[in-house]
């Protein structure tokens, strides 16, 4: 399978996530997004034994978009850094069922996760995970409504559940909605900032959206 490489050097690798993919291995063993990253710099820099690859972040399996893994240990524990510091800007995409009353704002809830079921929760303040982020509507239609999400927290499944809890499940979501049509989840991380773990320079990345369904009912530029 070959990889999408949007940026690299010998410190870090930005790839484009396809969807479906795992970010890493999971009890399915299916092939996953760490270990296609292993393989390329292997092959690519003829590498023998084990290659290190550092995974600092992860995207939900049927969750498409960018991704950045750390090629050296220092790399990874500066970049998982700027990751607890709320410096790494992760931006998505996500088309939702319904329109929203404001046309931005704000989101704050506390998430719990049950590891059983794979399935978060919200709950309570002593008992969650506080799980916080910004949307922007950029465009409504049909009853659909386009959003650009600023992720300020990572938690597990946080923009679906944060959606679905105010009844705006994304479209394609099984899990958190209702997937009538049968289609992959639309979500996409289509835009990631951070400083170089070494050079110190401010880098940011960005896809453009699919061309499919339902992202493709919106005539608008990201």
């Amino acid at each position: 399978m070959k990889l999408n490489i949007i940026y690299e050097d010998n410190h870090i690798l930005v790839v484009e996530k396809i969807p479906n993919i795992p970010s890493q291995k999971d009890n399915t063993n299916d092939i996953d997004m760490l270990t296609l990253v292993k393989s390329y710099i292997k092959e690519k820099y003829k590498k023998p034994g084990n290659v290190y690859v550092g995974l600092v972040h992860r995207l939900d399996r049927p969750v498409g978009g960018i991704m950045v893994f750390a090629k050296t240990s220092k790399a990874a524990s500066r970049l998982s850094d700027q990751i607890r510091k709320n410096e790494l800007k992760k931006t998505y995409i996500a088309v939702v069922n319904g329109s929203l009353k404001e046309n931005k704002g704000t989101w704050i809830d506390y998430l719990i996760k049950d590891e059983k079921s794979n399935i978060t929760s919200i709950t309570t303040k002593d008992k969650g995970k506080e799980a916080i982020l910004d949307y922007e509507v950029l465009s409504e239609l049909d009853n659909i409504s386009l959003l650009k999400i600023n992720l300020k927290t990572g938690r597990s499944h946080q923009i679906r559940v944060q959606t679905s809890s105010r009844g705006h499940y994304i479209i394609g979501d099984g899990k958190y909605g209702i997937n009538k049509e049968n289609i992959n989840i639309a979500l996409f991380a289509y835009s990631l900032e951070f400083i170089h773990p070494t050079t110190k320079v401010k880098l940011a990345f960005k896809l453009d959206l699919p061309k499919k369904y339902p992202y493709n009912l919106f005539n608008i530029g990201i």
